[in-house]
């Protein structure tokens, strides 16, 4: 595993109405916080809602695309919601290596998501494994 302990990357998006849509038709989930404002409205959120699996997909983006990179997975995780993510919000995720495993392709890593506001919408921490083709 080629990173190093401090390495770091980011990754953003803007969550729209159409990517909630979509990840329900493909998980399920549709819980009235997503789709019913008038049920919405009556909890202590508002507006609209999106599921916590786009939050964390943005992170799935970025062990699979940006660190450590194409062929890595998550095989443990550890996350806390202390906010939630209404449709129409930015949000930027960041990791961060906090330690790599000595003889395995494996790394601790570190992980924030804010929105356009500044706040921590998700922090957790994963290990990954990067997996290489066979020579």
């Amino acid at each position: 595993m080629d990173v190093t302990v401090g390495q770091r990357a980011e990754r953003a998006m803007t969550v729209t109405a159409e990517m909630v849509q979509r990840y329900s038709e493909i998980t399920g989930d549709y819980n009235p916080l997503h789709f019913n404002a008038a049920f919405t409205a009556a909890t202590r959120f508002e507006p609209l809602l999106a599921q916590g699996g786009i939050t964390t997909g943005l992170l799935h983006a970025l062990v699979a695309m940006d660190l450590p990179g194409p062929g890595s997975v998550f095989t443990s995780q550890s996350w806390s919601f202390p906010k939630p993510v209404y449709i129409g919000d930015s949000i930027r995720a960041t990791g961060t290596v906090k330690s790599v495993h000595r003889r395995l392709p494996m790394a601790d890593m570190e992980f924030t998501v804010t929105n356009q506001d500044g706040d921590t919408v998700l922090k957790g921490e994963a290990t990954v494994y990067q997996a290489t083709p066979a020579p």
